[in-house]
């Protein structure tokens, strides 16, 4: 049964502005996997975009509750490439409220845009 669904776009122009106008920002968005591609390397802003939008979706998802930390949710990918969601904290407990049991998450850039659907599923 599906529980909840959220949608976000984030423009990657605009987020990376709000990334080096912010210092520290990116630390109290993401965890620090996050941030890196599984080479080590940083990871490109396009995908951080998406990654900020599938948070935003998340929270939709969940009702948009007051309280949710950015940190208690990781999006990471399998090694199929398919993306999924991590979560802890305040995002768990309110995923446990609703009976939410699996996500399912589809991230997209293109165009200066980057994009993010997250489905909360019971």
């Amino acid at each position: 049964m599906i529980i909840g669904v959220g949608i976000d776009v984030a423009e990657i122009d605009r987020f990376e502005a709000a990334l080096e106008r912010t210092g520290g920002m990116a630390g109290r968005l993401f965890v620090e996997r996050e941030l890196l591609l599984p080479s080590g390397e940083r990871r490109g802003i396009a995908s951080l975009a998406a990654r900020f939008a599938a948070k935003e979706a998340l929270a939709k998802a969940l009702g948009a509750p007051a309280g949710l930390r950015w940190t208690d949710a990781e999006v990471y990918v399998e090694g199929s490439g398919q993306p999924r969601l991590r979560v802890k904290g305040t995002v768990a407990a309110r995923a446990a409220e609703l009976g939410v049991r699996s996500w399912h998450v589809s991230l997209s850039h293109d165009a200066g845009v980057a994009s993010a659907v997250v489905i909360a599923e019971g």
